[in-house]
């Protein structure tokens, strides 16, 4: 068998593997992966923010949440966009 019949073999096979993978439905586990990535792409942010923003608020004397509450918002937005991106590019 020359190099050109084993390489248009073995693109048939591909071919045909992936027309299999359209097919299948999605798993369980593939949807709660990918379900969980967007979870900890949204809510890292929001968490490190807060707490971020918690110390930032320790440094300064007296009560304050002024830094908590804009770096908890920061991180909504950051988290939003991250998701927006995985969405884009999967």
């Amino acid at each position: 068998m020359t190099y050109k019949n084993k390489l248009i073999k073995q693109t048939a096979k591909d071919i045909e593997r992936l027309d299999k993978k359209d097919q299948k439905p999605f798993s369980w586990a593939g949807i709660l992966v990918y379900g969980g990535t967007l979870g900890l792409l949204f809510v890292v942010p929001i968490v490190a923010g807060a707490y971020f923003g918690r110390w930032l608020d320790t440094l300064q004397t007296g009560y304050s949440v002024g830094w908590t509450i804009n770096l908890i918002l920061l991180g909504l937005g950051v988290g939003a966009y991250n998701v927006l991106r995985f969405l884009q590019e999967h």
